[in-house]
């Protein structure tokens, strides 16, 4: 070998050296790097530390919704429903300065899982455990939220031995971070089923909606008293709400709904700071649920409604620069959703919405009839979008309108949508029958 092929020779080992030292450094500084989280009872109750920091978990759950936006109005969390994209996630929103609950999804009973059946059971730990090693060392991750809901609709209590299993491994394998499951509501039922069954956990969380406004006496009702996370909870359910004759669930406006979350916060989550550490906002983005603005905090086109406001409110103790338009009312031919609207195929009738903006910006409307969800799904569920009938109304929208109504008989939803130019916009609807 040549000197000149001995000098290459040597210089490719030394690239190869210093590569691979860069690369352990970098690992080791990846390592060194990991969020510690733990639960600590202090004089002031439970608290979650990060790196021996006390951390209170402002938080959201994002589907569609603005990560950028998130931060801005004040946020320091994220929670996911399962690992796909987990890595991408934990990427984005550790640029951000954000931390994630990371969703692990386990199988439900709802949806044909069988926790009678051994493999199908440990299958989905081997899967479990392959994605955990993914991500456990990422510097975003603060916890691990095992499964969704699994005590909706469910009979068999041996999902508990599979979730108390599913902690055990994380925390073999992950001996930095905490694990929860999150519940539909807290009952003592399942408070115990999970003591008895589940003890690896670190602690419970519990998904409300209107029955957030009563959280205080459900968890002394539960008898539950360690740790606690409010992993989802915002706009009162479809399942709460008032119905008209024909079965139509009657949905808060944006402006109630936004009134609704600030109270929650204040009265329901923040009250109890001896046992709650936290909570995620539900529904950062936007998402079909009997209706396509039920649970978003964002319209279908990504405006922000008010909601976010009362969020960056209730999260900064002081309101954002510009806010969204306020409704104040809504009629069809002068009555309200309780009214049980009833019209006849292809006459005419008149609509009304009443709104105020808080910044004086110009406001413009667009109106929309829709056909009424036939879907029975439940737990959030995937839904499909009803049908938009067009061809209703005139040109030129404006705060009153006049429209046709559809000549099929059947349940529809006359919506409002108002923007003020500034990306924030209110909703409203008020469902109706045309009769045959």
């Amino acid at each position: 070998m040549g000197v000149l092929s001995k000098k290459k020779h040597y210089s490719l080992f030394a690239i190869l050296l210093i590569l691979l030292n860069l690369s352990t450094a970098y690992s080791m500084d990846f390592s060194t790097e990991i969020t510690k989280s733990e639960i600590r009872l202090t004089d002031k109750g439970y608290r979650i530390f990060l790196n021996g920091e006390p951390f209170y978990v402002k938080g959201a759950g994002v589907h569609q919704g603005s990560l950028e936006s998130l931060v801005e109005h004040g946020a320091n969390a994220i929670r996911t429903w399962s690992t796909d994209n987990g890595l991408e996630v934990l990427d984005r929103v550790h640029k951000l300065g954000l931390k994630v609950t990371m969703g692990v999804w386990v199988g439900l009973e709802r949806h044909g899982f069988d926790y009678d059946n051994q493999v199908a059971v440990k299958e989905q730990l081997a899967s479990i455990r392959t994605k955990v090693i993914a991500l456990k060392d990422h510097p975003a991750l603060m916890a691990w939220s095992i499964g969704n809901e699994l005590n909706l609709q469910s009979r068999n209590p041996k999902v508990w031995n599979a979730v108390n299993e599913i902690s055990k491994m994380i925390h073999t394998l992950d001996p930095n971070h905490i694990t929860t499951t999150p519940l539909s509501g807290i009952e003592k039922k399942d408070v115990d089923l999970i003591a008895n069954r589940a003890p690896d956990l670190d602690f419970l969380s519990v998904q409300l909606y209107g029955a957030i406004e009563i959280l205080p006496e459900l968890i002394t009702k539960s008898g539950y008293e360690g740790p606690l996370m409010v992993t989802e909870w915002g706009a009162t359910g479809y399942w709460e709400v008032g119905t008209t004759e024909w079965g139509a669930p009657i949905e808060n406006n944006s402006s109630e709904k936004a009134d609704g979350y600030l109270r929650r916060y204040q009265n329901s989550i923040l009250s109890q700071s001896q046992q709650v550490v936290g909570s995620f906002v539900f529904l950062w983005g936007q998402k079909q649920e009997r209706t396509p603005t039920w649970f978003g905090m964002f319209m279908p086109d990504g405006k922000e409604t008010e909601s976010i406001d009362a969020m960056h409110y209730a999260w900064n103790g002081k309101w954002p620069e510009n806010r969204s338009p306020r409704l104040l009312d809504f009629t069809l031919e002068g009555q309200r959703a309780v009214n049980n609207i009833r019209l006849k195929p292809d006459d005419t009738y008149r609509a009304q919405v009443k709104v105020s903006d808080p910044d004086n910006d110009k406001l413009t409307f667009q109106w929309e009839v829709m056909k009424e969800s036939t879907s029975t799904k439940t737990g959030g569920d995937a839904e499909y979008i009803p049908a938009v009938i067009t061809g209703l109304f005139p040109k030129g929208n404006k705060d009153n309108t006049t429209f046709k109504a559809p000549n099929q008989p059947g349940a529809y939803r006359l919506f409002i949508y108002v923007e003020d130019g500034n990306n924030h916009a209110a909703h409203a609807n008020i469902p109706f029958w045309v009769e045959d």
